[in-house]
């Protein structure tokens, strides 16, 4: 199937970066119109709870009901807040092997997540197991290179969706890691994977060109870097690759990233790259700064729960 084919069917601090080759001594000399908060999680795992308090280094940390009020005040700091997941929803607890992900779903639809992509991980039911639990999630799942015409998932993931948040127009999609050789065959069926590199070049000229987004974030399961393996598709070397991603939230390799990694695009302008690691302990903030004339400029941080 052809790309367009498939389409149409408070750990640290970064200091203000400029994104789309605006200087910040421009950008911070006019009147900013409006913030936009991007929060985001990965590789939750089905951590429901938080550590208990002889649970070593992560002791007293993470919780979804902590990670809610977080959220919460946030949101009441800045309406124009989008709450997204970069996949590895399931998998980790007994939660999930007794209740088979639909706990994950239902929480995450009560704190009001906004979009997630799918992980490896997600497929341990089985792609009939996940798709079991859609019911009980109210956000949508974006995944752009999946190709899932063949299966029982077919038309219920989006390539991306759009969100308006006051008058910035926001694109995210998805990319999810390649299944063949992480995953038993039996558990995904007959999805195929695309090359997201080349789906990425496809859809960041859709949202940028046709629907004019002004800001463009990657949701992605494909991992922040492999030093073993540098010829591996990552976060870094998508964000290397490609153009008119502003953000990539990544997943997989459970990487703590005290604040975002700058990388620069094909086109020499800034890209962040950001993880907050696993298992709810971290929840990732970055605030993109828009001026009169929709320049844009972002800090990034990222949160203990």
């Amino acid at each position: 199937m052809k790309r367009r084919d498939f389409i149409q069917q408070t750990a640290a601090t970064t200091a203000l970066v400029s994104l789309g080759g605006v200087g910040l001594q421009s950008f911070t000399s006019v009147r900013k119109s409006s913030t936009i908060t991007i929060l985001h999680t990965n590789d939750v795992h089905s951590h429901i709870d938080a550590f208990g308090p002889e649970d070593g280094r992560n002791a007293n940390k993470g919780g979804v009901a902590r990670r809610a009020s977080l959220i919460e005040a946030i949101r009441n700091e800045n309406p124009n807040t989008l709450l997204l997941d970069a996949g590895d929803i399931f998998q980790g607890t007994p939660y999930f092997n007794y209740y088979g992900g639909e706990l994950e779903f239902k929480l995450m639809s009560k704190l009001r997540y906004d979009a997630a992509t799918i992980g490896n991980h997600d497929f341990d039911n089985g792609i009939q197991g996940l798709y079991a639990q859609l019911p009980h999630a109210e956000f949508d799942f974006v995944t752009a290179n999946y190709d899932f015409s063949n299966t029982i998932m077919d038309t219920h993931t989006k390539p991306y969706k759009i969100f308006n948040k006051g008058d910035i127009k926001i694109g995210v999609f998805g990319l999810g890691i390649e299944l063949k050789g992480l995953v038993d065959p039996a558990m995904y069926k007959e999805t195929k994977y695309i090359d997201p590199v080349e789906m990425t070049q496809e859809i960041t000229r859709i949202l940028k060109e046709e629907k004019k987004c002004d800001l463009v974030i990657c949701l992605s399961h494909l991992g922040y870097h492999y030093k073993n393996n540098p010829n591996k598709i990552s976060d870094l070397k998508l964000a290397k690759s490609t153009k008119d991603i502003d953000l990539i939230i990544g997943g997989h390799t459970h990487t703590f990233l005290p604040k975002p990694t700058i990388v620069k695009n094909m086109a020499d302008k800034n890209t962040l790259v950001n993880q907050v690691g696993c298992f709810g302990l971290n929840l990732g903030r970055i605030d993109f700064h828009f001026d009169t004339d929709k320049n844009k400029a972002a800090s990034g941080t990222s949160i203990i729960v």
